[in-house]
């Protein structure tokens, strides 16, 4: 199973470093979403990541910058619904709803599917399906590898979503917490616990 990383939606010093290092670590695809940045913060990142990282990284806005640095592709949503004209590379959506999946994926290489478990960053976001409704979609085909899970992603509750039939899972909360953006130095816990992860999706 896929292990995806969404980044944080404010910028770090050390994160290039730490980025980097997931990458060596076997990290599949990073998500840059940095909903509220100037574009230029964004080049600063990917200029400072080693350039054979770039092809391993969907943007969240921005989108230009998939064509600049070469990335891997863009990911819509409600606040970016529609592709550049023209544009050929990968496309990934977010869907928040199963009577939405089937729809929601026409045209897309795959497609999150949140909240599955309680939000681990999102206090208030808790988990929107049963495990029933997710047993009776995977049988009916509408879960299948093209769909990512999302939300209250951890070493637990990754074993779970291979057997839901899901195609990777994306981490936000549970690695990033491990993390002080503000004032950390040494990242060594983000590693050992990524590590613990990639163990856990197989």
């Amino acid at each position: 199973m896929k292990l995806l990383l969404l980044s944080t939606p404010d910028f770090f010093v050390e994160e290039d470093q730490i980025i980097s290092a997931l990458f060596d670590e076997g990290l599949d695809i990073l998500h840059l979403r940095k909903p509220d940045a100037e574009p230029v913060y964004s080049e600063r990142l990917l200029t400072l990541l080693p350039q054979e990282c770039h092809k391993h990284i969907v943007v969240h806005e921005h989108f230009y910058l998939c064509q600049e640095f070469g990335l891997r592709g863009i990911h819509l949503s409600s606040a970016h619904p529609a592709p550049p004209a023209s544009f050929s590379g990968q496309l990934s959506r977010s869907c928040h709803s199963l009577a939405d999946l089937p729809t929601s994926r026409e045209g897309m290489d795959y497609v999150f599917l949140s909240p599955i478990f309680d939000s681990i960053s999102y206090p208030d976001r808790h988990a929107a399906y049963t495990d029933e409704e997710l047993r009776s979609a995977t049988r009916r085909g509408i879960i299948d590898r093209k769909v990512i899970a999302a939300g209250g992603i951890n070493a637990d509750t990754l074993p779970r979503l291979r057997d839901y039939g899901f195609g990777g899972a994306v981490v936000l909360g549970d690695l990033w917490t491990r993390f002080n953006i503000h004032s950390g130095l040494d990242y060594k816990e983000v590693i050992a616990h990524f590590r613990k992860l990639r163990k856990a999706a197989g």
